[in-house]
Parts: structure tokens; sequence; C-alpha cells
């Protein structure tokens, strides 16, 4: 949700019976500008909460001018104080693949696992991973799986660069109870693969990331207002006015997407 109308987006999630407490929503409102100035960002999404045993985490992302170009994730503890994540690798993703169960809420609480050395005939070796590194690993994998945005919301330009559409006013009821009507918001994979037939009938400047109809295996987000057992809870929507980048509300219509949702992920966004 967009750091812009973030008390708008809040309201709709607490539809659901999701929601910040008032001093939280107020620290926010607050701290996401500064990060938004401090950080020279073009927008800062706030982008959901954590849950963690000691404490939560609280997740915001800051976009340059080209929406498609790499995010910056911070996190904060109290919704003020803000700190800056590195960017996520495939090494961290196969570290982390191996840790199991619920966040502490401790940055600097480290996680063991054993790797099993296969082509030496020494010990087993016992790896120490930072839950920071974790928090990484997790946000990415959420994002690459179910970050999304409705068709329209963004535009490509000729040049490359792809920007906000100011003209979008939301999807007509028709159009959002349709999963071809919405799009990962992340580069491209699938789209790649097309036959120069398969994109005849897309139009470059709207339709250049992959399409959710195309997701396999079919059903990981509904339009309908399905949910899925893997990662239940995590909410979308888009209102006509503003949008972020897992909350809409279809215009003229309480309809919802429910993407996936990792363990241990609060859905306030």
């Amino acid at each position: 949700m967009d750091a812009e109308s973030l008390l708008l987006s809040l309201e709709l999630a607490a539809g659901s019976g999701l929601g910040l407490s008032p001093d939280r929503r107020a620290a926010l409102l607050t701290s996401l500008q500064l990060v938004k100035r401090d950080y020279r960002y073009d927008r800062v999404l706030f982008w959901g909460r954590i849950l963690g045993i000691v404490a939560d985490y609280y997740i915001a992302q800051g976009l340059s001018e080209d929406q498609l170009a790499p995010r910056k994730t911070l996190y904060s503890l109290n919704c003020i104080e803000w700190s800056l994540l590195p960017p996520a690798t495939e090494e961290r993703a196969t570290q982390m693949a191996m840790v199991k169960g619920r966040f502490m809420g401790d940055p600097s609480h480290e996680y063991e696992h054993t790797e099993f050395q296969k082509m030496t005939a020494e010990d087993d070796v016992v790896v120490q991973v930072k839950e920071e590194t974790r928090l990484v690993s997790v946000i990415d994998q959420i994002d690459k799986a179910v970050a999304i945005i409705p068709r329209g919301a963004l535009f490509k330009t000729p040049f490359g660069p792809v920007h906000v559409n100011r003209t979008f006013e939301g999807l007509p009821l028709s159009e959002a109870r349709k999963l071809s009507s919405y799009f990962h918001f992340r580069e491209p994979v699938g789209l790649k693969n097309k036959t120069l037939l398969e994109k005849a009938d897309l139009d470059p400047s709207l339709d250049f990331l992959d399409s959710l109809e195309h997701d396999i295996p079919k059903g990981l987000v509904s339009a309908a207002g399905g949910i899925t057992a893997a990662h239940p809870g995590l909410r979308s929507a888009h209102h006509s006015s503003r949008w972020g980048t897992q909350a809409w509300k279809p215009r003229a219509s309480s309809q919802q997407l429910r993407p996936l949702q990792l363990p241990g992920l609060h859905p306030t966004i």
C-alpha cells in the first residue's frame, strides 16, 4: 500500500479484521514520509507486518522513478526507526530453505543448520545465519510469488522505464473478476517465452508483465475471493484513486484477490 494513501488502505484491510493500532498508524504516517525524503525514493510502499515471538517486523519498500527497478526494502520494530536490508541473493535463499519455524523478532538472532559435505570426507558443516538474512529471503520470496498489480496501473514507455499511470481509475467490475486483469509486480518470466503470434494481441505499453491467468499450478491466486492452503490470509485490493503493491479494491466492487502468504506473515497489506 502506498504511503500517500496509507490510512485509506489500512481501512480497507481493517474490513477483513486486520489492522494496526492508532499509535502505529500515526508513527507510520510520519516515518514513511521521512524515509521517502531521506532516501530520495519516488514512492514508498508499506509492505506489511511479519509476526515474531519477541517483536514484529514492519516492512516498507522504496521505489525509484522506474517502478520495475529493484526495490529497496527496509524494516522497523517500532514503526519509527527504519533499517535498510541487503538485496536478496540465490545463495541466501538456498540457506534459508533449511530454516523452519516462526521469526524471533530479533534481527541478530542466529539460526543453525547442518550442511552435508558430499565431496569431502570431513564432518558436516554447521552454518549460522542471522534472522535479518532470513527476513530478506522471505520478503523476496513473497514478492516474486504474490506481489500483484491491476492491468493499467503501470505503463511502459517506448524507452523502457515503467511509470505509474496517473490516469488509472480502477478496473470495471466485469474486468475485476478476471485473472487476466492482474499481473505479477516483478520482472516478467513467462512473457519472454511467448511466441510473436501469442504476443500479437498484447498492448506493449500495458501487457509487459506476467499475467496471473498463466500461473502454474492454477489457482495460486483467486479473483473470486478464494484462498490457498499454502499461505492463507494475504489480501489484495485496489481502489480507483490510489494503488499499492499488494493492496487493491476494484471499483464498484468488494471483490478481493487473495494470494499466497508465508507462515508468520501478518496480512496487513
